[in-house]
């Protein structure tokens, strides 16, 4: 049993079977310390389909919000050789230019101890003190996030909180009413609701229940409450702002003053605190283990400060704005105002909690009853805690008149809230109320921090991302989102006998998925993952226990998560490369990540990642040579030499004495090569013809003078420049001339063929891409910079920019601790190529 378990992947759910029993020794890493489980049976529940970024322990013993250190941890103590990873991914796989490496790897070592100069402590001291879990990779792993034992206590709590608003409520004569989200027009201000198409007509998300409540007290329900979904398209994107939250809202007939009101709300608040306090004292003390809490003072008697005495004594405080202006009393105050008022009402009070009353007309929406002595004010208020708003209200205008006359000042058309006023024309009492976000109201109360802490599965304006556009597949049959074993064709829906377990050629996912680099996987030096449920494949190469993922998975863009996630697990099980002669658990670097990748890796798994290499993308409808007179110098003069370009169709094969003879020009091209050299593929002409277009020059002796190769890749993508290859002896232009033709040709016989790709090329400058310190990237930027110039690694690149093309960036991808001096060894290693 022990042995089976011990094969089980971290955050397995198992059934366990055993008895309780007084610990021997106190028990530190669990939340009961005096008892343990003598287990009899462990059941396992179900098998993890994907990898999981971080483990509920992991998170509980490390969940701090402390900053990243600074400082790598690698798998070589003390020696960040980060740097080495410029060097080699600067060589693309289009012809295969190629440079040796052996004085790469000298200047490298050189700068290794200026990098490790850059920070004054030890790397993996640093790393010991400041280990943490960033918030972004915690709420970007919500579902493994919310198993910890913080995050459920946070939403017991907030669970408590809506109990105790519902109960107290209850015992006032509220009921509680449900509202609808879908509306005619804006509660408060069209800039920031959400508008949506209601079957054709112009609909918008409530942005509070306020209308409906006013409605209901039109009604005669005199007191009700409502716990709902709130919406407001504020491009916020602060610790305190979402763009849908729950409100915790309450309305209720007046009968002589707003303040009866304010008194049960009141109440309602410290109802509210206490029975927090009395229901959920270990929640609390678990969750101040990870975020410091002070237990929230109130007094007997609130304080109600008014709006403008508020600003006084910020005014004898001496405060100003950021920008040097003084708070005014007829506007509303700033966050950073709020929270400086919060600390001297607690100096003078000694409160965290209390009610700031007649808010200004200019800080309020139009539905909001004015000062009867002061228009400039408003029978408003908002209740603070820990020196930030948490509820918001005040007494609403019941003349039907005065209201529509406000409601056209405030520029909303009266016809699109006649449902609205309909009820005030029919006669409404006075009445105040309020909303309450019930997510701030947990971040403060448990001083979380972050208001996402305390949403389920938090919306902000970063949430909902774009889908990328879907085009059409060139094989159907090599879909993996609709895989050969999953499609259907009998009629009674059972599959067909053709269709079991095919796994779709590499091939075809390269026409239908791939990008430039993925062609490399054709190689015999590749190994390929798949994907066991959708066909994707990962292509990969084992050197010196690191596994080196190069380019993007093939699959739909939408299946990157699964499919990365169960590349990475796969890596990590030590039996898959037995074969290999790999013994223990295999380190994953990824060179030529693209951007889904990149953020996907770094964000979730929160590896570092870094940009020095591009794609280098060409329109084959442009014609460089009209902008560039020395691009068009070189073509002239290989037609005048008598140069001819020849297309092989593509419907036919390719002509077994051509091959001879071109392959005799790349052995005579390989002669001139010397020293140890870098390369992502081989040069391999006739492998998978059906998806490659074949271009030669030919010179006036008849002799093959240069040789293009374009291998089809996505419809996105277009088609890389696989080859091209100018033989000995050829007259200067020939390989320009030759190159542009295959383009001109590829435009004429695929017009939907948006980019060709020359695949990667140097960048002339390294830039930082996620968890990575400043300093770091600086340091790394210098390496990078000396070894560009001293090895001239942008002379292709430059070649390629007067071919017209553009750079798009992509990353070399690694986990902490998984690049070191050992990493770098491995990409080098499996970049050599003897000449």
């Amino acid at each position: 049993m022990v042995r089976s378990i011990e094969h089980y992947p971290s955050e397995t759910i198992v059934i366990v079977h055993g008895k309780l029993r007084k610990a021997m020794k106190r028990v530190k890493n669990a939340t009961i310390h005096d008892y343990e489980l003598d287990v009899l049976e462990v059941h396992k529940v179900g098998d993890l389909s994907e990898h999981v970024p971080f483990t509920v322990y992991d998170a509980e013993n490390i969940n701090r919000d402390k900053e990243d250190a600074d400082d790598d941890v690698e798998d070589d103590a003390g020696e960040d050789q980060t740097p080495r990873s410029a060097s080699p991914h600067e060589r693309d796989s289009t012809d295969v230019a190629r440079r040796s490496i052996d004085g790469v790897r000298r200047s490298v070592d050189k700068l290794s101890d200026k990098l490790n100069n850059a920070s004054s402590r030890s790397t993996m001291d640093v790393f010991r003190q400041n280990r943490s879990l960033p918030q972004r990779v915690r709420l970007n792993n919500r579902i493994v996030d919310l198993r910890t034992g913080p995050a459920q206590s946070i939403f017991r709590i907030q669970s408590g909180i809506c109990n105790l608003f519902r109960s107290y409520l209850d015992t006032q004569g509220f009921i509680e009413i449900h509202t609808p989200k879908l509306q005619g027009g804006a509660t408060e201000s069209g800039a920031t609701v959400f508008e949506l198409n209601y079957f054709g007509r112009p609909a918008f998300l409530a942005q509070s229940p306020q209308l409906a409540k006013q409605m209901a007290i039109a009604a005669d329900f005199e007191r009700v409450y409502e716990i709902g979904p709130v919406f407001r398209a504020e491009d916020s994107n602060t610790p305190r702002h979402l763009t849908e939250y729950t409100g915790l809202d309450l309305e209720m007939a007046l009968e002589e003053h707003y303040h009866e009101a304010l008194d049960i709300i009141d109440g309602m608040f410290k109802n509210l605190w206490q029975g927090i306090y009395d229901r959920y004292s270990s929640e609390i003390e678990l969750i101040s283990h990870f975020y410091a809490h002070d237990k929230v003072k109130w007094l007997d008697v609130t304080p109600r400060i008014a709006f403008k005495d508020g600003i006084q004594m910020l005014l004898d405080s001496g405060w100003v704005e950021e920008d040097g202006s003084r708070p005014s009393v007829l506007e509303d105050m700033s966050t950073r105002a709020e929270i400086r008022l919060g600390a001297l009402v607690r100096e003078k009070y000694d409160t965290d909690y209390y009610i700031l009353d007649k808010f200004p007309a200019s800080a309020r929406p139009f539905y909001t009853m004015p000062d009867p002595s002061d228009d400039r004010y408003t029978n408003s208020f908002d209740i603070f805690m820990r020196g930030q708003e948490i509820l918001s209200g005040g007494q609403r205008i019941h003349d039907a008149k005065f209201l529509e006359k406000k409601i056209k000042k405030a520029g909303i058309k009266p016809d699109t809230m006649s449902e609205y006023l309909e009820g005030f024309r029919w006669g409404a009492p006075p009445h105040a109320g309020c909303g309450i976000g019930l997510e701030r109201l947990t971040y403060l109360f448990l001083n979380l921090g972050n208001i996402r802490l305390a949403s389920l599965f938090p919306r902000d304006p970063k949430s909902l991302p774009a889908k990328p556009p879907v085009m059409a597949l060139r094989h159907d049959d090599a879909s993996t989102v609709n895989p050969p074993w999953e499609q259907f064709d009998t009629d009674d829906g059972t599959a067909s006998p053709a269709h079991d377990t095919r796994l779709q050629p590499v091939e075809k996912l390269i026409a239908n998925y791939g990008d430039a680099a993925n062609t490399s996987w054709l190689d015999k030096r590749y190994q390929i993952y798949r994907h066991p449920s959708t066909g994707a494949a990962q292509g990969y190469i084992v050197h010196n226990n690191f596994a080196i993922a190069v380019g993007d998975p093939l699959c739909a863009k939408s299946q990157y998560p699964q499919v990365i996630s169960a590349f990475i697990q796969f890596i990590k099980e030590k039996d898959h490369h037995k074969h290999l002669g790999i013994k223990g658990e295999l380190k994953p670097i990824w060179m030529i990540a693209g951007k889904e990748v990149e953020e996907y890796v770094g964000e979730k798994f929160q590896w570092r990642t870094l940009a020095c290499i591009a794609e280098e993308r060409a329109n084959p409808k442009d014609n460089p040579a009209l902008k560039d007179k020395d691009l068009a110098r070189k073509v002239r003069h290989a037609e005048a030499e008598g140069v001819k370009n020849i297309e092989i169709p593509s419907n036919e094969p390719v002509p077994e004495d051509i091959k001879s003879r071109v392959d005799l020009g790349v052995q005579n091209w390989q002669k001139g090569r010397k020293g140890t050299q870098v390369h992502l593929t081989e040069i391999r002409p006739w492998v998978d013809e059906a998806h490659r277009r074949y271009f030669y020059a030919l010179g006036s002796d008849n002799e093959i003078k240069a040789i293009v190769v374009l291998h089809q890749l996505s419809p996105q993508n277009g088609y890389q420049v696989k080859f091209s290859l100018e033989f000995p002896g050829a007259p200067s232009g020939t390989i320009e001339s030759l190159i542009l033709y295959s383009l001109r040709s590829i435009a004429a016989a695929d017009p939907d063929t948006r980019q060709v790709t020359f695949g990667t090329g140097a960048m002339p400058s390294l830039e930082g891409g996620r968890n990575l310190g400043k300093h770091k990237v600086k340091a790394l930027r210098r390496a990078y910079e000396t070894i560009n110039k001293q090895f001239k690694l942008t002379n292709k690149s430059e070649f390629r920019e007067k071919m017209g093309c553009w750079n798009e960036p992509v990353f070399v991808c690694y986990p902490r601790g998984g690049l070191g001096a050992g990493g770098i060894r491995a990409i080098m290693g499996f970049l050599e190529e003897e000449g």
